[in-house]
């Protein structure tokens, strides 16, 4: 039973993913239509300067930044809505 459990995770994830994916790529291509503009709105987050580690041997650079907009938002909620009637 966990085996299941964690395939079901494991495709829950899939579908968030690929629903943020195919909704980001809706709010970018809406951006220039007058009565979708509001599926472009987005809002970026992260760290906005990349942490550098510096060990002599090895320079590690970390960095991570979401930016997610209205689309993305409606196109997770549309994965996850399949997501359970599949």
């Amino acid at each position: 039973m966990a085996v299941a459990k964690s395939k079901s995770i494991l495709v829950l994830l899939v579908f968030i993913l690929s629903g943020l994916v195919i909704g980001g790529l809706i709010g970018e291509l809406t951006k220039s239509i007058d009565f979708l503009w509001w599926l472009s709105y987005s809002q970026e987050f992260g760290l906005s300067t990349p942490l550098y580690l510096d060990l002599s041997i090895i320079k590690i650079t970390f960095g991570l930044s979401f930016r997610i907009n209205v689309a993305s938002i409606i196109g997770m909620l549309l994965a996850i809505f399949i997501y359970r009637k599949v």
